[in-house]
């Protein structure tokens, strides 16, 4: 979780959403990547969809098997979703998300039994320093520190 915190980081430094990802397999990083929405003009450029990219051209292979995703806010639909096509073993992430988390706050995608895969799910882990990252980053805005994404 500190790689996806560095993550994270690097997102804030370069105004975006301050959300990191790190995917790892037997003890080793195969992807890794940070909310580039804004950089890219992208709206699928969130952390975990870069780092599934990556990591898939790495293994050479759709199919994630083995992986565990560690990523600092909870999944959105859209991420939860793409890490159930990806055949993810184990997903860990810090914050809980109130407005869009869709594998426990608002929706259970990675653990309904209905789904043809699902995933382990870790909730909670550096949850108050993920938590700090993004609220922040918000504040910073408000405060008008940091130009609005």
């Amino acid at each position: 979780m500190r790689l996806a915190l560095e993550e994270a980081r690097l997102a804030r430094r370069a105004g975006e959403v301050p959300v990191g990802c790190v995917l790892v397999r037997d003890g080793e990083v195969v992807g890794s990547g940070h909310n580039s929405r804004e950089r890219a003009q992208d709206p699928t450029a969130h952390a975990e969809m870069l780092a599934i990219r990556a990591a898939a051209a790495r293994i050479g292979s759709w199919r994630l098997v083995g992986v565990t995703c560690y990523v600092t806010l909870e999944p959105c639909p859209m991420c939860a979703g793409a890490l159930v096509n990806a055949r993810v073993e184990r997903v860990v992430y810090g914050a809980d998300d109130p407005k869009a988390g869709a594998t426990t706050t608002l929706y259970t995608i990675g653990t309904d039994a209905r789904l043809n895969h699902r995933f382990e799910l870790v909730r909670g882990v550096l949850a108050d320093e993920c938590a700090a990252e993004l609220s922040g980053f918000f504040a910073d805005i408000r405060a008008g520190r940091i130009s609005k994404p």
